[in-house]
């Protein structure tokens, strides 16, 4: 077993064990190894640094809430754990986002004599461009004024360049789908759009029920958790967006 081979063991038995800083760490080793990552590798890194990442996320959000309704003392005290968090978050988003630009999004590692990079591999350049949009949002979302707007800037362009390639795989397919998901919730949640993120989010439903009869086994699971992930977003959405419309008729 070689040493690649070994620290994709090792990210294993950490997802297993949910040692999720481990598995991260593991994770950091194979893609430094070099080579592309299997289907597989990909879905072990991306696991590894969305709970890690997902743990802070938490945090803030937690102590966000009791900020607000504390006495000045706790306030002082929670701000300095805000901080503290927030920090920790960025240091995460900034590694596995240099990790994609390096590794696995690098052009100058791209075969040259390939110039359409689309048909090259639109699973994998749909991949970790979306997982860029989605670092970038996790920064966008504790951000400050002063950073806010450029991070936004850079998951949209993130999500939009994953999106050209999607285009290029089936509507059924979960890296397309999941793109779709995520897309919708950054139109939704940082640049409030709901009609944009509703447009975006029906579209990717509606064209997968035309293909369904044509899913393949293997992503059955995965892509069919996603659509109902997508409709379920989209009740909520219209739902909320009804409730002001009535409000505000209401004024």
């Amino acid at each position: 077993m070689d040493n690649r081979e070994m620290k994709v063991q090792e990210a294993k038995i950490a997802e297993q064990t949910e040692r999720y800083q481990d598995m991260k760490e593991a994770m950091k080793e194979v893609l430094k190894c070099g080579g592309k990552l299997s289907s597989e590798e990909r879905n072990l890194l991306s696991v590894a640094y969305k709970n890690v990442c997902g743990a802070r996320r938490s945090s803030w959000r937690v102590v966000t809430s009791m900020i607000t309704n504390a006495d000045d003392e706790k306030q002082a005290v929670g701000k300095e754990m805000k901080k503290k968090i927030e920090d920790e978050l960025n240091e995460i988003c900034s590694d596995i986002l240099d990790l994609i630009d390096v590794h696995c999004l690098n052009p100058e590692k791209e075969d040259p004599e390939h110039k359409d990079h689309k048909q090259e591999d639109p699973e994998h350049k749909t991949f970790f461009n979306k997982m860029k949009g989605d670092y970038y949002r996790y920064q966008v979302e504790v951000a400050g004024t002063d950073t806010r707007q450029g991070l936004t800037d850079e998951a949209r362009l993130a999500y939009v360049k994953a999106n050209e390639y999607a285009n290029e795989l089936p509507p059924t397919h979960p890296v397309r789908l999941g793109l779709a998901l995520n897309f919708s919730v950054f139109y939704y949640e940082i640049e409030n759009s709901p009609d944009k993120a509703c447009g975006l989010a029906k579209k990717a439903f509606d064209d997968a029920i035309a293909e369904l009869d044509n899913l393949k086994e293997d992503s059955y699971k995965d892509s069919t958790l996603i659509m109902q992930l997508l409709r379920d977003n989209l009740t909520l959405w219209t739902s909320e967006m009804d409730q002001e419309t009535d409000d505000a008729e209401q004024q």
